[in-house]
């Protein structure tokens, strides 16, 4: 049985001082391959070090939503240089996210304030207006790693978070130009079946082993053997038993045996159905 780990961030800090222990412990629990993820420049020049470091590491480079401000849109060059790297397989993570809004970006907390009155102040239009030009920001981030991923063949990692509407737009502009993976899917199997209409798959992460995860259970109990992958987003999102401790790529066995369980299969057809759908997407050599 291989299983490959799909989402991971083995450049963050947390693994800094046991990666070798990581990656064999990875290895004992059937997870033979890994992909570690960048969310920067910097980090994914990091990830990309660390596929030198291990042969059964591979890496996905790009610009991840939330830190677009921080980069700027003129990451283009180093992204593509990055990418340039054999064992580079995909661009990502990139995507839209409108959960985690920039502190000066919240409201005001004003109580017992007329909302038509609000809406005139001047501090109040500054604030939509910047945040209009923060979503333009990570839309135009969006669109430029997608025009890279197909400029060179690769597919895409994408962030999706209380932007759905705004995220499906972006991609149909590229359908049957550039396929792309909803890493961390926690959508119900309708949305799930949108995804799939528009060629992409969804990834599963340990939340589907949380006990008010019944939605994300109903998704992988219905999505076809060929949609879906498997992953940790480690160190974020420790399945159960091991919720709020560090996950790492040796949970995707979890993960994998959750999914196994509400689809009434076993956990080597579950690594099988993955890992044909990881390696025909990634495109990577064994």
């Amino acid at each position: 049985m291989e299983l490959i780990e799909t989402h991971a961030h083995l450049d963050y800090p947390d693994f800094e001082a046991d990666l070798d222990g990581v990656i064999a412990r990875a290895a004992e629990a059937g997870v033979t391959r890994i992909l570690t993820i960048g969310t920067g420049i910097e980090s994914s020049r990091r990830a990309v070090a660390l596929t030198e470091r291990f042969p059964n590491v591979y890496a996905v480079v790009g610009i991840h939503p939330t830190n677009v401000t921080e980069e700027g849109l003129d990451f283009l060059p180093s992204l593509r240089e990055l990418a340039g790297h054999p064992k580079v397989v995909a661009i990502g993570e990139t995507g839209i996210d409108y959960h985690h809004v920039p502190e000066e970006l919240q409201p005001a907390k004003v109580a017992a304030v007329d909302s038509a009155l609000l809406a005139q102040s001047s501090g109040d239009q500054e604030r939509l207006i910047a945040e209009g030009a923060w979503k333009a920001a990570q839309a135009d981030a969006f669109r430029m790693q997608l025009d890279l991923a197909a400029e060179l063949g690769l597919n895409v990692v994408i962030h999706q978070r209380s932007s759905w509407s705004d995220t499906l737009e972006v991609l149909k502009e590229y359908t049957g130009k550039v396929r792309g993976v909803f890493h961390c899917f926690g959508g119900t199997p309708e949305e799930a079946d949108e995804v799939r209409a528009l060629g992409h798959l969804v990834s599963f992460t340990g939340i589907i082993t949380f006990k008010n995860a019944e939605q994300v259970r109903n998704t992988a109990a219905a999505v076809p053997a060929d949609g879906y992958m498997v992953e940790t987003d480690c160190p974020y999102l420790a399945p159960a038993p091991h919720r709020g401790k560090r996950a790492e790529p040796a949970h995707a066995r979890l993960v994998a045996e959750t999914v196994a369980r509400v689809r009434g299969i076993t956990l080597e057809q579950v690594a099988a159905e993955t890992s044909r759908t990881a390696e025909a997407f990634f495109r990577f050599q064994r």
